[in-house]
């Protein structure tokens, strides 16, 4: 998002994470074996969201929504789609850049409390009509805005960011599998409920090394990496 503040170390090593987390994750779409690196993937969608508030945090009361950030995230969304589709065999849902577009939306209607409301609830709206087409879901969608809460009130607020991201991964046999003790799926719910504190944690503490700044290459790496990992699955057959 474009602002005139001072670059952000600790939002850079964020957004570097989550690429990371999701880069990891899809891995397992070329190598099945690396199915384990679902956990890690878990903190990818979280730390974006988080990335999200940190910019919205940012922007001077008042001022309005940058239309490149939103912009930026719906034509990547649409560029994205074949990519995506082409790397994961029969997707139940859009890819993820819709989910994070219409959670900037609701997050900066919220954050604007002296403004219109029809805004904020037309995208709540609109996020539970789509739910089941939406990666993450509603819960996804509310995420970016919890952070926002969180990140203003930290001892009162902390606690929605982990269960909403507990919502939006629920999955009904995996966490039944957690609930018998299966430690892969225990360990995929403990990532998704420990992955917000930590992306809060880390934005808190002062960093001692340089971070090489993320910038709107990242959108394109998006759409790149399903093609590069697509084209590498059939080299490898």
């Amino acid at each position: 998002m474009p602002s005139s503040s001072p670059r952000d170390t600790a939002l850079d090593l964020l957004k570097w994470l989550a690429l990371l987390s999701m880069l990891l994750d899809h891995l397992r779409y070329v190598w099945p074996q690396l199915y384990w690196l679902y956990v890690p993937g878990r903190l990818a969608f979280p730390l974006f969201c988080l990335a999200i508030a940190v910019n919205l945090r940012r922007l001077a009361p008042g001022q309005p929504l940058p239309l490149r950030y939103l912009g930026l995230l719906l034509g990547f969304a649409l560029l994205s789609e074949w990519p995506y589709r082409l790397l994961v065999p029969a997707p139940q849902t859009l890819n993820i850049l819709p989910t994070l577009a219409l959670g900037l939306l609701l997050a900066h209607a919220l954050e604007r409390p002296r403004g219109p409301r029809w805004p904020g609830l037309g995208v709540l709206l609109l996020a539970l009509l789509a739910h089941p087409w939406l990666m993450f879901g509603a819960a996804g969608v509310l995420l970016p805005a919890a952070f926002v809460q969180a990140l203003r009130r930290p001892r009162h607020a902390w606690p929605w960011p982990p269960l909403l991201c507990l919502l939006a991964n629920y999955w009904p046999p995996l966490y039944g599998d957690a609930w018998r003790g299966d430690v892969f799926a225990l360990a995929v719910v403990a990532a998704c409920a420990l992955a917000p504190l930590v992306g809060i944690c880390l934005l808190r503490r002062p960093l001692g090394f340089a971070v090489a700044p993320v910038r709107r290459w990242a959108y394109g790496f998006y759409p790149g990496h399903f093609l590069a990992l697509a084209m590498l699955r059939e080299y490898l057959r």
